[in-house]
């Protein structure tokens, strides 16, 4: 609605037009609307309702619980199957190198790593809401387990240092010692992790991931690269060094690396850095020619295969001394209670690894989500990863996530659903059944090599500091405390700073908040800040104060400080100012009592003589006395003091001020305790205070809260700043129109008299 604008509108235009135009006060608005009525249900009512079983409802909560059961019936054979072919061929075959070499960042028999890229991309197909992304083994969540697991099972706690290396059989039965101790905790972690992202999902707790922000995460994971890279060296060199797991474990790696160097195994590295120089190759001829291949270069099973091949040829282990797989038993181990007995130990890793593996989940099922056009639940999600963990647990796996990689190429290659995911399972349960003791020749550098090249994506996350720097300097704190403390700390104690960091980060943006002055752009209801734009014009008489916060505890008193500074007006500053001006006009009044008895003694005595003369020459000379007399005593009486008149000048331009509430979400006691108090002393002082665009929670809050009461009505509150300027306007215009009859009838009177 457009305001009619000009300065030389004349009076009555304006109160047509205010008149005319309703005014939606809070007030107003329960006049002409009612309250639906709820009927009040009790608690017991409210659990039976949600305990009541239906037909529907039991369909719903099924496709929920198992989101297969929702696409399959409905898969279009001729469209999806030639992609999710290709696709789980080419996930597949990522899936089977990359499961034995992340099974080194576990600590674990690369047998385990086949275990873990089998079970939960079986069981995800079924329960995971995400067509696209591949669960299986992935490098952040495996360094975080080997950190736990070195932690509870360290070398040294088997004495295999000392062990004399000739005899064999000890050694190679303490070496089975360790493997199974680290087995026993990386379950024991997998499944506590699994059971606390299970309850999350049943408690529909999928919100937590918004406390991982895309920079933290990305922070984090960008140290998780640099542990990982470092824990990979000593496999390309070919060195024995301990894996450090105190702070600043990172330093100390690289320390040990650089003292040791001079023992690298010449074949291993050669051998490793062909590997790395072939990976880079391929992914760069993949990235560059991805839409001209039908499918990507497969270079890591092709490495491995290879590798594996010359290793045998050429008797590695024996003929240089380089470490290979080893062992790797063909079948399945029996299923087995993981020892529960540790969950006391490892409930803290577990947590963390639990959000952590979560919240890389979720966020790559939503990007594919978005771009194809389908929905996905986080708490869905939560329940789908904690069965694969806690399920997988018992078969001796460890705990998976999303790896971004494999869903890149998953999706890229043609996957629609989880049949890509059902068959790169299939891959590797041949290998595990079938062709798994072929692989024990392969050298652990071979390995190191496939690890450290799929982080180039994680290291091109530092290209992310300009980019904040540029864009949100807030942010980019998050990134670097995040990767920092990840660094430093290691990736648990990491994690807890980088998350306490980014809810610092929330209160520090309530306390920052930008406060201004709007005003109104001409010709429309849109109001502006008016240090932004020079069209904007204020009302005399009116200021519009708007906060882009919500008004509570942390933030009311800076929100008091910014309104007085942005209006100029002081209430507590004017009134001292006020008190002590007419403490010093009463010292002034005092002082000049006595002076005005001196005056009224000398002006009787002049009157007495006036009185004489007038009766002996007849002339009226007294009025001149008593005009004289009236005066001095208007000058003596009215004189106002100069410093009340300067303090009292700024509130005689602002009569009114709204307090706009369009941005403020909530607002608690204390925050109604400050408005209340803002309201009465304004209005001491002759302002009066209106609230626009309160939602209604924020109407409930101040019902809730007793703000209103007899001197505090609901007529201050307005639906909108335009509402309420259109209010003052026409109280403005009201008082000016008295105070112009006023005037005409005191003239009237004074020329009657």
């Amino acid at each position: 609605m457009e305001l009619a604008s000009g300065e030389d509108e004349c009076l009555c235009q304006r109160q047509k037009y205010c008149v005319n135009r309703p005014i939606y006060t809070q007030e107003y608005l329960q006049e002409h609307l009612h309250l639906r009525k709820k009927e009040p249900t009790s608690l017991l009512h409210n659990v039976a309702q949600s305990c009541r079983c239906t037909v529907k409802k039991a369909k719903s909560q099924l496709y929920s619980f198992l989101p297969i059961l929702k696409w399959l019936p409905r898969y279009p054979v001729k469209e999806y199957l030639i992609g999710d072919l290709v696709s789980g061929l080419s996930t597949g075959v990522m899936q089977l190198p990359q499961g034995l070499a992340y099974a080194l960042l576990a600590s674990v028999p690369p047998v385990f790593g086949l275990y873990s890229s089998f079970y939960p991309v079986f069981l995800y197909t079924f329960f995971g809401s995400s067509r696209h992304v591949s669960i299986g083994t992935f490098a952040v969540i495996s360094l975080m387990i080997g950190g736990v697991v070195l932690r509870l099972a360290p070398d040294d706690k088997f004495d295999i240092v000392a062990a004399n290396v000739t005899n064999g059989t000890e050694f190679f039965q303490k070496i089975e010692a360790r493997d199974a101790m680290r087995v026993k905790v990386a379950v024991a972690v997998t499944l506590l992790s699994g059971l606390i992202q299970l309850l999350l999902g049943i408690l529909r707790f999928g919100f937590v991931a918004i406390y991982l922000t895309e920079p933290l995460v990305r922070g984090f994971t960008t140290a998780a690269a640099v542990h990982v890279f470092t824990s990979q060296l000593k496999y390309l060199l070919g060195i024995t060094i301990d894996r450090y797991k105190q702070p600043l474990a990172v330093i100390y790696s690289l320390i040990a690396v650089l003292s040791n160097i001079t023992a690298t195994n010449i074949a291993t590295l050669i051998t490793g850095i062909v590997c790395i120089v072939l990976l880079l190759g391929a992914k760069e001829i993949n990235d560059r020619f991805k839409k001209k291949l039908p499918v990507p270069i497969p270079m890591e099973i092709i490495v491995v295969i290879i590798s594996t091949g010359i290793s045998a040829g050429l008797s590695f282990k024996k003929s240089y001394d380089v470490d290979v797989v080893g062992i790797i038993p063909t079948g399945f181990k029996p299923p087995d209670l993981p020892d529960v007995g540790l969950f006391s130990a490892v409930f803290v890793d577990s947590v963390a690894i639990a959000i952590v593996g979560f919240s890389m989940t979720i966020s790559m099922a939503k990007i594919f989500a978005l771009k194809h056009g389908y929905a996905v639940s986080g708490n869905q999600e939560l329940i789908a990863l904690g069965l694969c963990n806690s399920l997988g647990s018992f078969f001796q796996t460890f705990a998976v996530t999303c790896s971004m990689s494999r869903s890149l190429v998953q999706e890229s290659t043609g996957g629609n659903t989880q049949i890509a995911g059902l068959l790169s399972s299939f891959m590797v349960l041949v290998v595990i059944l079938v062709i798994g003791y072929l692989f024990e020749p392969l050298p652990q550098t071979v390995l190191a090599a496939i690890v450290m090249v799929n982080l180039k994506g994680m290291f091109k996350q530092f290209a992310d500091i300009p980019q904040l720097w540029r864009t949100s300097r807030l942010e980019l704190a998050i990134w670097v405390v995040s990767f920092l403390a990840s660094v430093s700390l290691g990736l648990d104690y990491g994690l807890l700073v980088a998350v306490a960091f980014a809810i610092i980060t929330v209160i520090y943006r309530t306390q920052s908040s930008q406060y201004r002055i709007l005003g109104q752009v001409p010709n429309t209801d849109i109001y502006c800040d008016i240090e932004e734009y020079e069209e904007i014009k204020q009302y005399p008489g009116i200021k519009i104060f708007q906060a882009n916060t919500s008004l509570y505890f942390a933030n009311s008193d800076l929100y008091v400080s910014a309104l007085k500074k942005k209006t100029g007006i002081d209430p507590g500053a004017i009134l001292i100012a006020k008190k002590k001006a007419m403490k010093r006009h009463a010292k002034e009044m005092k002082k000049s009592t006595k002076s005005e008895r001196k005056a009224v003694l000398k002006l009787t005595n002049d009157v007495e003589m006036a009185v004489k003369h007038e009766l002996m020459n007849d002339e009226p000379t007294t009025d001149a006395g008593n005009v004289k007399n009236g005066s001095a005593d208007r000058n003596l009486h009215n004189s106002p003091s100069e410093e009340l008149e300067y303090f009292m000048s700024p509130i005689i331009n602002t009569h009114f001020v709204i307090l706009d509430f369009t941005p403020v979400n909530f607002i608690d006691s204390v925050g109604v305790k400050i408005l209340k108090s803002i309201i009465k002393e304004y209005k001491e002082i002759g302002v009066d205070i209106f609230l626009s665009g309160c939602n209604g929670l924020v109407v409930r809050d101040l019902t809730r809260l007793n703000f209103f009461d007899k001197s505090i009505r609901r007529d201050l509150l307005f639906h909108s700043i335009h509402d309420a300027v259109i209010h003052c306007r026409f109280r403005t215009s009201s008082w000016a129109l008295a105070s112009s009859e006023e005037q005409v009838l005191s003239s009237d009177t004074q020329s009657q008299i």
